[in-house]
């Protein structure tokens, strides 16, 4: 009886360290981070999916073709984590994260999370309620915009 939960706490363990290292790749080359301080900088707040000149906003009304691919991303890369709901499972629940936070910090979130870890008071504090660093799922700047898109459908945008 001993010896089987000894195992069933060592799967757990490894499980849980696979999770955190499953994207320690850090920021791909050829991805350059959207500067969270320098795209705030003097410029009213803006919602959105479409980059134009360094800023992001949103599209309206939703691209379907991208709330169809957010949504495979979604099923593919997040969902293990993430609840569509407002449901902590690993991650925060995705219910309401467009009305709560700007495009640049959702998009910098899922694109260069060690920056934002190290340098965003709200991420750091997600980190403190979750307990698990989000792993870089190596999603580029232009898949985070389709996974915004699916956001703000979830959301209740049309």
């Amino acid at each position: 009886m001993k010896l089987s939960k000894l195992i069933s706490s060592c799967a757990i363990i490894a499980g849980i360290g696979l999770l955190a290292s499953c994207g320690s790749e850090g920021v791909k080359k050829d991805e350059k981070p959207v500067d969270i301080q320098e795209l705030s900088k003097d410029k009213p707040e803006t919602h959105g999916t479409e980059i134009k000149e360094g800023e992001i906003a949103f599209t309206n009304p939703l691209n379907a073709e991208w709330v169809t691919a957010g949504k495979g991303m979604y099923e593919l890369k997040c969902q293990s984590c993430h609840r569509l709901t407002e449901e902590k499972l690993v991650g925060p629940g995705w219910k309401g994260v467009t009305k709560k936070r700007t495009p640049t910090w959702i998009t910098n979130m899922i694109t260069n999370v060690e920056m934002m870890l190290e340098t965003d008071a709200e991420a750091q504090k997600l980190l403190e309620l979750c307990l698990v660093r989000m792993p870089n799922q190596n999603i580029t700047q232009d898949e985070s915009r389709k996974l915004i898109e699916f956001m703000r459908s979830n959301d209740g945008e049309k």
